[in-house]
């Protein structure tokens, strides 16, 4: 008897020890379960089983037991009734996960969105498609490549995709309860969105973006030398760990903190600026928070993407969500419909120029697509590049703003082509090689 006493005490033991390791990761598992769950349906307008039974059917996120609260328009996750979370949702700021603290004030401010309808043709504007043939375009194969990827092909997890070609819709797909119009969050697109806002800063004449930031935190140290080009090409030189399979600098950032910026401003210095490519979404966050720096007032923060890129080019369905702070979660919270992840792209692919306006110079898609130093070709600022051929099929000139799961904006400036595809999978159940050059090979 002493001996089967002695064996459950230490199984006891053991369990406790392990559950003290893993609470840690519980409390990131229940607050993603139930932060994604409350944005997907209350931005999305998704219902909460379908987000269970998909977007939730994931290792470890789908040990995550979630309730909606329809009323607060709220979630809250608990993982075997353990470390529970909630997020609740506000309007025209999204769904923030609580830690300890209450969101502040700020949340009673929403932007000032301006939603007026261009009646221009999609997709410039909001009416219908102008339906145009272009006879050198072999649409019955780019309607085989685009079956292939909803009808033969599940391990991609493709939910949907868009091809412009000269500015004309020619091909659009979506899996069954997704539309032209449902929201869907990019994650780390958002980076490529938070990157244009310094570019229409620069276009304005409001920054310089190879002057040090002047942060307050930073003036008396080595990291007063860095710039807004440091941090906009992830060679800020700071510390950061981006590991999403353990607790991690990123982990701790999107799900305990409640001010995501800073975390990475209080990062020490590991190399001289610009001697080493480090990707970072603290870095995203940081530049997010310096851009509020800037305004006088918190509205005028709250206003500037909307007002100055996001409703100026018609996305209207776009929200970027914010953390408790009301800092806007620049490296992974942009919500936007497949049409309007198109628009994006599309603003790109016309060098900043939106019908007879210009949103952003020229200049600054040669900026942003210029390879960055110890990135092996891969990376620009804030966006993907395909400069050395990761891509072997595809044309070198492409560049992309990518996000988790395969969320995919590709612009190829040299056959006049923006693709965009959303999902849940990415390489090597989504091979993005093949996938770009069967829908090229169906175009001029």
């Amino acid at each position: 008897m002493k001996y089967i006493k002695r064996i459950i005490l230490i199984a006891v033991i053991l369990l406790i020890i392990t559950l003290a390791f893993q609470i840690p990761k519980l409390n990131i598992i229940s607050g993603y379960a139930a932060k994604n769950m409350a944005s997907t349906v209350f931005i999305a307008d998704r219902t909460a089983q379908s987000v269970s039974e998909n977007d939730h059917k994931v290792p470890l996120i789908e040990l995550a037991d979630t309730d909606i609260d329809i009323k607060e328009k709220s979630a809250t996750s608990n993982v075997f009734g353990l470390m529970q979370r909630k997020a609740v949702f506000y309007e025209g700021l999204g769904s923030i996960l609580l830690n300890d603290n209450a969101p502040s004030s700020t949340h009673l401010i929403r932007p000032e969105r301006l939603l007026v309808k261009n009646p221009a043709p999609f997709p410039f504007g909001h009416t219908a498609a102008i339906d145009t043939i272009i006879s050198e375009i072999d649409y019955k194969k780019l309607k085989s490549v685009l079956d292939n990827y909803f009808i033969q092909d599940e391990e991609s997890r493709t939910r949907t995709v868009m091809v412009i070609y000269k500015n004309n819709l020619i091909a659009e797909r979506y899996a069954p309860g997704f539309n032209r119009n449902t929201p869907i969050l990019g994650w780390s697109m958002t980076k490529s969105v938070l990157a244009t806002l310094f570019g229409i800063l620069r276009s304005e004449g409001q920054i310089d973006i190879y002057q040090p930031t002047g942060w307050e935190g930073w003036k008396d140290d080595d990291r007063k030398m860095i710039t807004f080009n440091h941090l906009l090409r992830m060679q800020s030189g700071l510390e950061w760990d981006e590991d999403y399979s353990s607790i991690s600098d990123v982990t701790r950032m999107l799900f305990l903190e409640d001010d995501m910026g800073a975390i990475q401003a209080a990062k020490k210095s590991i190399a001289i600026p610009g001697e080493i490519w480090n990707y970072s979404s603290g870095t995203s966050n940081l530049l997010s928070k310096m851009l509020r720096k800037r305004f006088q007032n918190y509205q005028d923060y709250l206003n500037y993407p909307y007002r100055q890129l996001i409703d100026k080019i018609g996305m209207h369905s776009m929200i970027i969500e914010t953390d408790i702070s009301g800092n806007f979660v620049g490296s992974s919270y942009g919500w936007a419909s497949t049409g309007d992840w198109a628009k994006f792209g599309l603003l790109y692919l016309n060098r900043g120029k939106w019908q007879d306006q210009i949103v952003f110079d020229p200049e600054w898609v040669n900026y942003v697509t210029q390879p960055t130093e110890d990135s092996e070709g891969k990376y620009g600022a804030h966006f993907w590049l395909n400069s050395k051929g990761k891509f072997p099929d595809v044309p070198k000139d492409l560049y992309s703003a990518n996000g988790h799961q395969g969320q995919r904006v590709y612009i190829i400036p040299s056959r006049e082509v923006v693709i965009v595809r959303t999902g849940l999978a990415e390489g090597p159940y989504f091979d993005e090689n093949t996938f770009l050059s069967d829908i090229l090979s169906a175009l001029p």
